[in-house]
Formats: C-alpha cells, structure tokens, sequence
C-alpha cells in the first residue's frame, strides 16, 4: 500500500471526506495514544504494590513516572522535525513499535534501575506519538472542524483513565504488575494496523535544516530543570549538586532564548508565544496541568496508603473520575460554542481547582458516595478545561507554524506533568518531615491536595486578558461585529 502525502499546498484545503477527517482518523490517532495514557494510570495506581515488589519505598517508585515524561520532554522537540522529513504515518508507527518494545522491557525488570531506564526509552517513543498524531490531525483538518475532531482525538485516549485504574488495580491485586506493561502489546499491533489502512501521510515538501544546537540546550535545561526539581529536599543529592543542576538548566534555556531569536530554523519557535491564545493554553494551561500531573500519584498514596484500600478499590473509585471525562468530551463543542474560550476558561478554572482541593478533605469515614460524585464532578470539568485549552491553542497558528507549534505545546505540557508529580511527592516529604513522621499517612496526604489546588488559580490571570471572540473560528461560535 502506497503512502498518502499531503503537500504543504494542499494543506488548507483538505480534501478527504468529513466523516473521514473528522471521526476516522482523529479516532484511531486517539487510539494509538491509548497506550500511552492506559500505561501512565495504570502505573499510578500500581506504584505501591511495585514498590513491595522490588524493595523500594513508594515515593522513590515515582522515579519511574518523572524520567518517562522527563525522556519524553527532551526528545519532544526534533518529532516534528522528524515527522516532516520522513513523514508522520512512517514515524507515528515506528513510534508505536518502540514503545510496545520499551513496555516489554518495562516488564521483565528485576530493580528500580532496570525498571527506571527501560522508562526512558518508553518516553522517547512517547514523545514521537502525541506530537505528530496531533499534526497529522492539524494538517488535515478545517479549523472551524478543529474542536470537534480534538474532542474525537482525546475520547479514545481518555479510556486509559477510564480502564486503567481498574485494569491495572485488578492486575497487581490477583495477578502480576508486570502485565501492566505486556498489555501494550497487542494494542500496538492494532495500531499499527489501522494507522497503515486509514492514516494520511502528512509530509513538508521543504524541511529546513535541523537544529541540532537548539535540541542540545532545550535538551540540557529540560534535564536539568526536572531532574533537580526531583531531588530538591530529598537528601539522596547534596545540596550544592541540585543547586548545580538548577543553575545549569536556567543557563542552559537562557542560551537557547538568545539563541533562537537570531535563528530562522530554531526548534522551538518562540515567535507563537507572541500570540494571546497560544499564550494563555500553554502557559496559562501550565499552571492546570501541574495538579493533573500531581493527582493521579497523589490519588494513588491517599487511597492505598492512607485509607488502606487495595490497588483494585482504589481503581474502581479512581473510575469514576475517569468516566467523568468521558463523558465531557461529547458535550465540549456545544459548551464552547455556547460561552465561548474565554469564559468557559475563567469559570471552569474556578470549578476545578476547588474540586482538587476539595480531594484533600476525604478522610477514611468518608461515605464512598461523596467521594465518587467529587471524583466524577472534578473528571468532568478538569477534561473540560484541557479541551478547551488544546483546542484554542491553535486558533491563531498558521499552517506553516503547525509543526512546531504542536511540538512546543507537547512539550511544555509533558514538562509541566512531570514538574507537577516531582511537586507532589517533594510536599509529602516535606509534610512529612514538619510533621515529625517517617511514614506517609492521610493526615499528611490530605494537604497536598489544597497546596495544588490553590496553584491552578494562577491559570486565571492568563485567560482574563483574552478577547471575548478569541478562538471563536475553531468553536464555530458567530463572530461578533
């Protein structure tokens, strides 16, 4: 079967059928990225129990978490290079390849080290398939099509949630946490399968020369940036060293900025933050994304460790929240059409940092009732809002900023993840230590909660600026005179 290329040309104007680029092709894009989010949740809820099994104590298991998106993050930046040169169906399905090889890998680790670098390679995998799924979609799609087909994109990514606790929370209780990993695999070769049949191949007929400098510095202040925010008051590095490793990133990102602005073919184009709407989802949406980063693990340590349930009970009450997100995704396009960018971002804001602070007031005689209606409100709002912040990332970019404008926000938001786990296990040990305990307990999970909360407020002050019709193109809202 020969592969489709789109010619940059030709992009604007798609020409494959609406059911086609509409529900086709954003759902098995959506499906590939299932491993991805099924892996991230089932790993979540099974640190505990991973924990035991290889001697380890839980919150260094988050280790594991922190250097997937960690690999991912530094290698985010050359997959929309990649994917131009060599064409993204090509890369998509070599990526899905990697990662079900990295997930067997995963599997069969004996310690936290095998375990640990086994997870880099599944991040650099993981950073070729969000990225360039995302600019397959991009470059084949109307805007004013664009939200609907992201709702589209996400809905089979978001059965990882949905499943995943469960999945997983059933594996490590009757069977073993290593089929977590070995589950990947037949979700791979279904992949693969059906991006070959279905999936466009979308390829820039001129790719300017790569920028191997720009990879080494974001590379390097990425790095270091996540790895010394991992060991900040943990004691496993000197402190003079993390200070080192802050230092150098800052240097590192530093170099890069003065660097880019005088170079065309810069990796990252910081050009785009110019813009309102790229603005506000990336950075604004930052401050969103730390607490979605944080919750799963924060999630997994209360109800384990400090209500005492089994992987399996914490996945089916996990579920709710899940399946809460699901559901959003049919009724986001009609919301936003409704209220517009601006004002579902302000208000639902609100909505969803009380909901997460609001998980820190559970305590073990909660009735499960309220603890489930919490998790399902705060599922359905918090896919709310990311929707809306994916989808009017790309109302102002052009096509010939699509590439690397995909590349930038996947990048920023597996940094800020990755930044929001280190976060929270960095407030349980030190709610930990003010509290004088050398093990963690709900009393001292619960606060993290509301520390996290409270920061998803800062995300307000970048969405109030936006003009009242910003975005309205991709929300097929009327444009006001």
């Amino acid at each position: 079967m020969s592969e489709i290329e789109v010619p940059v040309e030709a992009q604007a104007a798609p020409t494959t059928s609406a059911t086609v680029r509409g529900w086709i092709v954003p759902a098995i894009i959506g499906s590939a990225l299932l491993m991805q989010t099924l892996n991230a949740t089932v790993i979540s809820n099974a640190l505990p129990t991973m924990a035991r099994s290889l001697h380890e104590d839980p919150l260094r298991l988050n280790l594991a978490i922190t250097m997937f998106l960690l690999a991912s993050a530094v290698f985010l930046p050359i997959s929309g290079w990649v994917a131009d040169k060599f064409g993204a169906k090509r890369i998509f399905m070599i990526a899905m390849v990697l990662f079900a090889l990295s997930s067997a890998a995963c599997g069969f680790a004996q310690d936290l080290n095998q375990l640990v670098i086994a997870r880099i390679f599944q991040g650099m995998a993981g950073a070729m398939m969000g990225p360039v799924g995302r600019l397959v979609l991009l470059r084949t799609t109307p805007k004013s099509e664009l939200v609907g087909a992201m709702s589209v994109l996400t809905m089979p990514a978001l059965l990882g949630p949905v499943i995943g606790p469960v999945v997983g929370g059933a594996i490590v209780t009757f069977f073993d946490w290593r089929w977590i990993f070995f589950m990947n695999l037949p979700i791979a070769v279904a992949g693969v399968l059906l991006v070959r049949a279905y999936v466009p191949n979308v390829k820039e007929q001129d790719v300017s020369p790569i920028d191997w400098i720009g990879i080494l510095l974001t590379g390097l202040g990425l790095a270091g940036l996540i790895f010394g925010f991992e060991n900040v008051g943990r004691g496993s590095l000197p402190p003079g060293v993390v200070a080192g490793l802050f230092l150098g990133s800052f240097g590192a990102l530093t170099a890069y900025w003065f660097y880019a602005k005088s170079n065309p073919h810069a990796i990252i184009d910081l050009s785009i933050f110019k813009l309102a709407t790229f603005r506000a989802s990336v950075v604004g949406g930052a401050f969103m994304r730390v607490a979605m980063g944080a919750t799963p693990f924060l999630l997994a340590m209360l109800l384990q460790i400090g209500f005492g349930l089994s992987a399996f009970q914490a996945g089916l009450m996990t579920f709710i929240s899940a399946a809460g997100a699901l559901v959003m995704k049919t009724t986001a396009p009609p919301i936003l059409r409704r209220y517009g960018f601006r004002t579902v971002l302000i208000v639902n804001a609100v909505i969803v940092g009380v909901s997460f602070m609001a998980y820190g007031l559970f305590k073990p005689s909660t009735p499960h009732w309220i603890m489930l209606m919490v998790l399902a409100i705060g599922g359905f709002f918090r896919s709310l809002q990311f929707t809306s912040l994916n989808g009017m990332a790309y109302a102002e970019i052009e096509q010939h900023q699509m590439s690397r404008a995909s590349t930038t926000s996947s990048m920023a938001q597996q940094l800020v993840q990755s930044i929001g786990i280190g976060l929270a296990a960095l407030l349980l040990h030190m709610l930990m230590v003010s509290k004088g305990q050398t093990h963690m307990t709900a009393a001292t999970i619960a606060p993290a909660f509301v520390i996290i909360g409270a920061i998803t407020f800062i995300s307000i002050l970048f969405f109030i600026p936006l003009p009242k019709d910003a975005g309205d193109e991709m929300n097929g809202r009327a444009s006001k005179p």
